[in-house]
């Protein structure tokens, strides 16, 4: 049994209550970890402790402190096994898939903020030959940074590695369902010789611990990575606070496959837009709306692939899907199945729970669900499920395509595949999403700006957009 601890001002310690909760291994459904479960007067000490740390961490040397996230980024990139491994005992997505994506993104993104820390530039402006404006970003000091439990260490690390390069100190809350990661990186965090108190990380219930770090008055802004009725809540409480937010949330993305796409290859990448993780990553393309021209030949190329996709125990190297994160999100994925059902869709194929042998026998398994005959209006097209479910739809025209993309109250990401150059420009204009990929899918470049419109969230994480985001600005105006 692993017992996880807190990290405040730079050491390992339990939580004050002395109480716990049970993290349990999706694949298995066995309990393997302790985690505290923090509260008010975690969060006070966590915040005391960055809030003194501030000064000094504000005044080192930015190379200095890109430094200290080199080192991290190395440390991680040294411990890649452990850390793919407890990924997928926490979370249940397949080896393979820990190793592949997000233990390496992890690096990459402190790597990434640590060296851009260093290129930034702030903007001049002489007035008329009057006077010299001129501009400054200043960290704020204390934020608060909330990441999900889909992708662990990859998006703890997204929040935390801008803040601390801008000079801030954060009191980071990982998921309570997946803490295993952010534990051995606050050890990775002592290593690298981090100084006490400008990296704190607490444990424990969004409802105990999240809502504590956001109400405190001493935190300058809130970056918050989940769904979007939490968000709704975190957007309640700022906002009287006047306190910087950003959040990223949920979305019910779309993948449009034009008639002069290639098939082969747009159907591929469907597969894969639409199951990587088990469907648990916001920007997984769940709804497909195929061309009616082709969409029967795309429909049984899709439905084949998906097909041989393998649910399996995700320590195995043949697995393409593992086990969902938790028993509750188990029942709400099939639940939506049977919503399907009821509201005229036909399973093409999965539309059932995944029984394994032996040592994930009672793990958390659902065959990946591919669906069609819903209307764009129904429960199934219109909200959330994060999981290995995807529709298909069929469309005529490109404004109908496109109005089908848009008809939802997400607008976080959308692919589309065609080879026809000014139609890509088009329809990606007028799709409502903060991102659009054009005959690919999930090709990052750290560089963009990342986030969504409507219901799928406010700013911009990603990029000098991130960096900006936690540091102040500030015009200073120099008369001659």
């Amino acid at each position: 049994m692993l017992f996880l601890q807190n990290y405040i001002n730079g050491s390992l310690c339990p939580p004050i209550s002395g109480q716990y909760i049970d993290c349990i291994n999706p694949a298995t459904g066995e309990i393997f970890a302790q985690v505290p479960d923090s509260g008010a007067e975690d969060v006070q000490q966590a915040v005391i402790a960055a809030e003194q740390a501030f000064p000094a961490w504000v005044a080192l040397p930015t190379a200095e402190r890109s430094k200290l996230l080199l080192n991290l980024a190395d440390l991680i990139d040294q411990n890649s096994e452990k850390l793919a491994l407890a990924e997928t005992t926490d979370n249940g997505k397949p080896l393979s898939l820990s190793k592949r994506m997000d233990i390496p993104r992890a690096a990459a993104n402190l790597r990434f903020f640590a060296t851009a820390i260093l290129h930034t530039h702030t903007e001049t402006y002489l007035t008329d030959n009057q006077a010299l404006n001129y501009v400054l970003r200043q960290p704020l000091g204390v934020v608060a940074c909330i990441s999900p439990w889909n992708l662990p260490l990859y998006l703890f690390t997204w929040k935390i590695a801008p803040a601390l390069a801008a000079g801030n100190c954060v009191v980071a809350k990982p998921s309570e369902i997946t803490p295993c990661t952010a534990y051995y990186f606050s050890e990775l965090c002592q290593q690298a010789g981090l100084p006490a108190g400008v990296l704190n990380i607490l444990h424990g219930l969004g409802s105990r611990v999240g809502e504590e770090l956001v109400k405190h008055p001493t935190i300058k802004a809130v970056s918050f990575t989940g769904g979007t009725q939490t968000g709704k809540q975190i957007a309640a409480l700022v906002a009287p606070q006047f306190k910087k937010l950003s959040l990223e949330l949920g979305g019910k993305n779309a993948t449009l496959v034009f008639e002069s796409a290639d098939i082969e290859q747009s159907a591929t990448m469907a597969v894969k837009a639409a199951f990587t993780n088990q469907g648990q990553i916001c920007l997984c393309g769940s709804r497909i709306l195929v061309q009616r021209s082709i969409y029967e030949q795309f429909k049984k190329l899709f439905v084949e692939k998906v097909q041989q996709l393998k649910v399996q125990d995700p320590l195995l190297a043949e697995a393409d899907l593992g086990a969902v994160v938790s028993a509750s999100h188990y029942r709400k994925v099939l639940s939506y199945i049977d919503l399907a059902q009821q509201e005229g869709g036909k399973i093409l194929c999965g539309g059932r729970a995944v029984q394994l042998q032996g040592r994930c026998e009672k793990g958390y398994f659902i065959a990946p669900t591919v669906i069609e005959g819903l209307t764009q209006n129904c429960r199934t097209n219109q909200e959330e499920i994060f999981g290995a479910v995807a529709t298909l739809q069929p469309f005529d025209t490109e404004n109908e395509a496109v109005q089908a993309a848009n008809a939802t109250p997400y607008g976080l990401a959308a692919s589309v595949w065609t080879t026809h150059l000014t139609q890509a420009h088009r329809v990606a204009a007028h799709l409502d999403s903060g991102i659009v990929w054009v005959n690919c899918w999930l090709l990052r470049d750290l560089r963009t700006p990342f986030g969504g419109m409507k219901q799928s969230g406010v700013g911009r994480e990603g990029g000098m957009e991130a960096l900006e985001f936690f540091t102040e600005t500030k015009n200073i105006c120099i008369a001659y």
